[in-house]
C-alpha cells in the first residue's frame, strides 16, 4: 500500500508516495529533455512567402468551397493568421494556467516533487508565451484578444477553479492543441518557425498533460458523483470558451474574406469537424475514463465538434 505524505492533505485530499513517483519521473524528463526557444529557434531566418502557417488541412476553411475560390496567397495568409490567433490564445490560456498552477501550491511543501515540477512547468510556460509572441511578431499577425465575456470568465476561472475544475480545463487546452501542432511540426509546407515552435510546445507539453491527468486522477480519489457532475459541466463550460476562442473571426478579413460568409461556411465545414474531433479522442477518453464526461458534458463537446 502506497505510504501517504504528511503534508499534502489539502481540500480533503491525500498525496502519496507514488503520487510524487510520478512528479518526480516528470523533474528528470524536464532536465534531460527542455528547450531554450531563444536559441533553438533562428528567429532572424526569413520568411518564404509560400509557406503556410499551419497544414493547410488544419485551415477551418479546408474543404470549403470558399477554400477553393481563394488564391493560393490567400490560403496562406489565412494559415499564417490562423495559427497566430491560435498561438494569441495559448498565450492567455497559459497566463490564466500559471495562475491557477502558482495558487495551487501556495504554501505546499517545498520538498516535495509535485511543487517542484509545478514551479517547472510555470516556468515551461513562461518561455511558451514569450515564444508564441515572437512568432507572431515575425509572421506579423496583429494582436487576437478573445471576446469580452470569454476574456472576463477567463478571469473568473483562473480566480474560482479549483482542483479537478482547474487541471481539467488545463489538461482540455493543452490535449486540444497537442494534437494540432504534432501535425505542423511534420509539415513540409508549414513556415519553420511554427515547426519549430510546435516541436518544442509537444516534446514539453507532453510533461505538462501528465501532471494534469495524475492531479485530476489525485484530486477525484474518493469523489462522489454531484462532485463529478459539478466538475463535468464545469471542464466543458471552460473547454467551450477556449475552442470557441481559438482563431478569431479577424482572421477572415485579414486574407481579404468576406467574415460572415468565411464563417458560415466554417459552421457548416464536415471536414474541420472530423479535425476536431479527431484532436479530442484521448481527452474524451480520459474524460469518461475519470467520471467527467457526463450527458450535459457531452452535450458541450457535441456543440464544439470534439465528440
Amino acid at each position: 500500500m502506497a505510504q501517504l505524505t504528511t503534508a499534502a492533505h489539502v481540500h480533503g485530499r491525500t498525496h502519496t508516495s507514488a503520487d510524487d513517483d510520478v512528479s518526480k519521473r516528470l523533474l528528470d524528463s524536464a532536465a534531460t529533455l527542455s528547450f531554450d526557444p531563444s536559441v533553438e529557434i533562428d528567429w532572424d531566418a526569413p520568411l518564404p512567402e509560400d509557406q503556410y502557417g499551419l497544414n493547410p488541412e488544419w485551415s477551418t476553411l479546408y474543404g470549403t468551397r470558399l477554400w477553393e475560390e481563394m488564391t493560393e496567397q490567400q490560403r496562406v495568409t489565412l494559415t499564417r493568421h490562423e495559427v497566430g490567433s491560435i498561438m494569441m490564445t495559448g498565450i492567455w490560456f497559459e497566463m490564466i494556467l500559471q495562475q491557477m498552477v502558482l495558487r495551487d501550491q501556495y504554501l505546499k511543501d517545498p520538498a516535495n516533487a509535485e511543487f517542484r515540477f509545478a514551479l517547472t512547468e510555470i516556468a515551461d510556460e513562461c518561455r511558451h508565451s514569450i515564444m508564441f509572441a515572437r512568432a507572431c511578431e515575425k509572421m506579423g499577425v496583429p494582436q487576437y484578444k478573445p471576446l469580452r465575456a470569454w476574456a472576463e470568465a477567463g478571469r473568473g476561472f483562473k480566480a474560482l477553479a479549483r482542483a479537478e475544475l482547474a487541471y481539467g480545463g488545463i489538461l482540455v487546452a493543452e490535449e486540444v492543441l497537442d494534437v494540432m501542432q504534432r501535425d505542423w511540426m511534420r509539415g513540409e509546407n508549414v513556415l519553420e518557425i511554427v515547426r519549430g515552435t510546435s516541436r518544442i510546445h509537444v516534446v514539453e507539453e507532453s510533461r505538462h498533460m501528465k501532471f494534469a491527468r495524475q492531479e485530476i486522477r489525485e484530486r477525484l480519489r474518493g469523489a462522489g458523483t454531484a462532485r463529478r457532475r459539478v466538475n463535468a459541466f464545469g471542464v466543458a463550460a471552460a473547454a467551450f470558451v477556449i475552442v470557441s476562442s481559438m482563431v478569431n473571426k479577424g482572421v477572415y478579413a485579414a486574407a481579404g474574406l468576406d467574415t460572415e460568409r468565411a464563417l458560415a461556411e466554417v459552421r457548416a465545414n464536415q471536414h474541420r469537424k472530423s479535425m476536431m474531433r479527431t484532436s479530442s479522442r484521448h481527452l474524451m477518453a480520459f474524460l469518461a475514463e475519470s467520471g467527467l464526461l457526463t450527458r450535459p458534458a457531452a452535450g458541450i463537446y457535441r456543440q464544439l465538434d470534439m465528440l
